[in-house]
């Protein structure tokens, strides 16, 4: 079941754990802009990537 992403969602990128936890800012289609813990700001295409949604910190 794939989980709809939305501005304060928290989520990990399963490629780079190393980033940290990282919070949904914004959802524009497929582009998603999330602030990760240690990569900052980044903009992930979810049609190549599939975040890991996180039920808590």
């Amino acid at each position: 079941m794939m989980t709809i992403l939305e501005p304060g969602l928290l989520v990990r990128h399963p490629a780079h754990p190393e980033w940290g936890l990282g919070q949904v800012q914004s959802v524009a289609g497929h582009r998603v802009t999330v602030n990760f813990e240690h990569a900052g700001k980044l903009l992930i295409n979810t049609r190549q990537v599939a975040l890991d949604v996180v039920d808590s910190p």
